[in-house]
């Protein structure tokens, strides 16, 4: 590729980051020339994209509502950058409240709560997008609906903070209470061996045998929203439950119930995904930047997705990811180009 001279009036992007974002995130973008002739303009696809800071060699735009996966283009005069592949994540279902993970059948189908606030009773608890993003009620009669997760055998399990129990919902949307007496439950988890672990705000974890005993698990300090919990692949359950402080960990927790931080530094760390090649997803800010931040193995941390407001996220079987925030979910597909869930 030929090497521009510092003279061409061309403005040159070397990197945006992060690769990933939904509306109301923000990119920031490196490179040179955006300033030279005029104030900087960037768009993404055929959008124009908020600049909330502008200079010749750094540029932080914020991705305006309606944008989707597309080209990014840095404007400065008469003069444009070559495009940016970015990855801007689809809205497929507004309206919700969701205060943790999103769950996905093996279909590819999601599910996402309309919570409402402590002791409200909402018309629908849990809502089901189909593949085609068509949102239809799926269970009705459910206060606090907080947790989501399917068994192997493709049941759905619902918590509800607002009277500790947790419940089962077939395929078709019939209901029963599965255990009750959970606390203010909020996230689970299935190990292999198909218990079930309960994050209960206070600070306990429960996990449940198949045969519904109830055990303490483990214990850690009390949450100020909610206990959301994700099993990786070295077996261990991960646990995240935002404090007041701005300095969160993510814990992780053996088999023997010992409790040890994974990783600290993370503002309001909430719900967690594990990609395929052991990466953990979580939704959390990192130095100051919102979004979904991903861990390695070797405990390195970088921002992967920014957005406003996200409460947790789910892997689809084709490996797209669905992010939920406070009232919407997003399908960012990066997963089925294999980037850069594959690198």
């Amino acid at each position: 590729m030929p090497v521009r001279k510092s003279s061409d009036p061309k403005p040159q992007i070397s990197e945006v980051t992060p690769p990933a974002a939904i509306a109301g995130g923000e990119l920031q973008i490196r490179g040179k020339g955006f300033a030279k002739a005029a104030h900087p303009r960037v768009t993404i696809g055929e959008m124009g994209a908020p600049i909330i800071i502008g200079s010749d060699a750094l540029v932080i735009a914020r991705v305006p509502e309606g944008a989707t996966a597309g080209q990014l283009v840095v404007q400065s005069g008469q003069h444009s950058s070559d495009s940016w592949a970015c990855d801007i994540g689809v809205q497929v279902a507004d309206s919700l409240h969701p205060v943790a993970n999103p769950a996905v059948d093996a279909f590819g189908n999601l599910y996402a709560t309309y919570s409402g606030s402590r002791g409200q009773k909402t018309p629908v608890a849990v809502f089901k997008v189909d593949l085609n993003f068509n949102v239809k009620p799926f269970i009705n009669d459910l206060m606090n609906a907080t947790g989501l997760i399917f068994d192997s055998q493709g049941v759905l399990y619902i918590s509800s903070r607002y009277d500790g129990f947790v419940y089962q919902a077939t395929p078709t949307g019939n209901m029963s209470v599965f255990v009750e007496g959970m606390g203010v439950a909020s996230g689970l988890a299935f190990d292999d061996e198909h218990n079930l672990y309960v994050g209960d705000r206070s600070g306990t974890i429960f996990k449940v045998g198949p045969n519904r005993q109830i055990f303490v698990f483990a214990t850690l300090e009390p949450s100020i929203a909610a206990y959301h919990l994700a099993f990786g692949p070295d077996g261990y359950l991960y646990v995240t439950g935002p404090t007041t402080s701005s300095y969160d960990a993510v814990y992780r927790i053996s088999h023997a119930g010992m409790v040890e931080v994974f990783y600290r530094g993370l503002g309001r760390p909430q719900g967690m995904a594990f990609d395929e090649e052991g990466r953990l997803y979580v939704a959390a800010s990192i130095s100051g930047r919102k979004g979904v931040v991903r861990i390695d193995p070797a405990r390195r941390a970088e921002l992967f997705l920014s957005g406003p407001g996200i409460v947790g996220l789910a892997f689809t079987p084709s490996r797209a990811m669905v992010v939920a925030t406070t009232n919407a979910l997003f399908r960012v597909d990066v997963g089925i180009k294999g980037f850069p869930l594959t690198r």
